[in-house]
């Protein structure tokens, strides 16, 4: 795949850019080592200092690099205003909650003489270099969440992101540049899939991140085992959106829009199947079809835009194979199902709601990255918890009742790294966020994301016999 900017509204390739080569990576892994080096012993002040200084910049930053994720990935423009600045609140969250995540622990009295010591402790170091393999879905975020806490921690970062967003991917660099950072803590390598291999069993990279597919997943998950190295996975989502007799219909309706087409659809934590109990199925699967049906689609830099185009001509050929599977084994598209007519050019598809699902089409199981919902009838609580884990993934939740009974269990059985109570899922610094099964491991933001990049290191002391 070539590294260029494709604008995905029209077809149209505006940029494309050399991919470093082996001499250029070599260059890049040894300034990773040499501020590594200096940037280790910096103390968290002066990091929370330069994390500021790039949230400033951001912040400054925010519509010009809204504009260049849209023509990039085609979100919508005030979806990728809003990521900016999501960005910018997870910096300055991270650079003034970093040093009281990254405490030394100390054990009790009692158990420090039990385990012989004079003194013991629990101290945090980074581990290094850490390889960040980011998707084009939410270009900037993706990146941030895992930059500014690994930054924080004192790791350097080097990004290999999507081919399709290089100049996002450029800004980046370039950002934490600007706000002073030593040269070579925050490094965009311009490369495609298969130079990673070779970056991630390089002695220099102590860790690596993902987030993207299940096959990219198990890749980068195998080659970092065979390396014996850490690795966090954020893979893929088909997260269940359960409404129950209790849930507040107009909420649950309005909200499930937006959480099935937020970024044009194509975000891992996108509510995408819809399973309601028959008590309420009817309602909720009219107004929810008829708003799903009045969402504009059209060019992403219009602000009355509800949808733009997909990232890609390949992933709107993907999503069109899934639907048209489903709908030939006998479900039924209550709306949308296939390309908007008068948008001849780019990538867009209809909002689709899409009902009768069942476990024989591909659907049902694999992850539809686009505008497309599946509607599913629960007989009760059980079905509903039977459905909702019927999926190979297990990002996120959401659940809408107000019975406290069943929120416990949901609460308890859901197989999800989330679950969601009358709200969409989202992702915020101070909260863990990522999955189980095959939507991966490890977790990010919050105290849990910071420590995971870190040398968790056990400090005892011996008690002196003379003393």
């Amino acid at each position: 795949m070539p590294i260029a900017t494709v604008n995905p509204a029209n077809g149209k390739t505006l940029r494309t850019f050399d991919e470093l080569g082996a001499e250029g990576i070599e260059r890049c892994l040894a300034a990773a080592v040499s501020a590594f080096r200096r940037y280790r012993t910096t103390d968290l002040p002066e990091r929370a200092r330069l994390m500021s200084r790039a949230a400033d910049l951001l912040e400054e930053d925010q519509e010009s690099i809204a504009r260049t994720m849209t023509t990039e990935m085609g979100k919508p423009l005030a979806a990728a205003r809003a990521e900016a600045a999501k960005c910018v609140k997870a910096m300055r969250w991270y650079a003034g909650h970093a040093e009281i995540l990254l405490a030394d622990e100390y054990p009790s009295d009692t158990e420090v003489k039990d385990s012989g010591a004079a003194h013991a402790r629990v101290h945090y170091r980074p581990l290094g270099a850490v390889l960040a393999v980011m998707p084009w879905n939410f270009p900037l975020w993706q990146v941030v969440r895992f930059a500014a806490p690994a930054l924080m921690a004192g790791n350097v970062g080097l990004l290999k992101h999507a081919s399709n967003v290089p100049q996002t991917a450029l800004y980046l660099e370039d950002l934490f540049r600007r706000a002073g950072y030593p040269e070579g803590c925050f490094q965009t390598l311009l490369v495609g899939s298969r130079a990673v291999e070779g970056i991630l069993r390089d002695p220099r990279v102590a860790a690596a991140t993902l987030t993207g597919s299940e096959p990219a997943g198990r890749s980068v998950a195998a080659i970092a085992g065979d390396e014996i190295k850490k690795t966090v996975l954020e893979l893929g989502g088909s997260d269940p959106y359960v409404v129950m007799p209790s849930a507040d219909l107009d909420r649950a309706v309005r909200t499930a829009v937006t959480a099935r087409v937020q970024n044009n659809g194509q975000s891992c934590i996108a509510a995408k199947r819809f399973i309601v109990h028959t008590d309420v199925y009817d309602e909720f699967a009219e107004r929810f079809t008829a708003r799903m049906a009045a969402l504009t689609v059209g060019d992403p830099m219009a602000d009355t835009t509800d949808v733009g185009p997909l990232a890609s001509e390949q992933g709107r050929a993907d999503l069109e194979e899934l639907v048209d599977d489903a709908v030939r084994r006998g479900a039924t598209a209550l709306c949308g199902g296939g390309r908007p007519k008068g948008l001849d050019e780019g990538w867009f598809y209809e909002p689709t709601v899409l009902a009768g699902i069942t476990p024989g089409m591909r659907i049902h199981h694999e992850e539809a990255f686009g505008p497309v919902a599946t509607l599913y009838r629960a007989g009760g609580l059980d079905e509903a918890v039977e459905l909702a884990n019927d999926t190979p993934f297990g990002l996120s939740s959401n659940v809408w009742t107000r019975d406290k009974g069943e929120q416990e269990r949901f609460a308890r059985d859901i197989e999800a790294g989330g679950v969601f109570f009358n709200g969409m899922t989202a992702s915020h610094p101070a909260l863990p966020f990522g999955g189980v099964k095959r939507s991966g491991y490890g977790r990010e933001l919050s105290g849990h994301g910071i420590r995971e990049f870190c040398n968790i290191t056990t400090v005892w002391h011996g008690a002196d016999p003379e003393a």
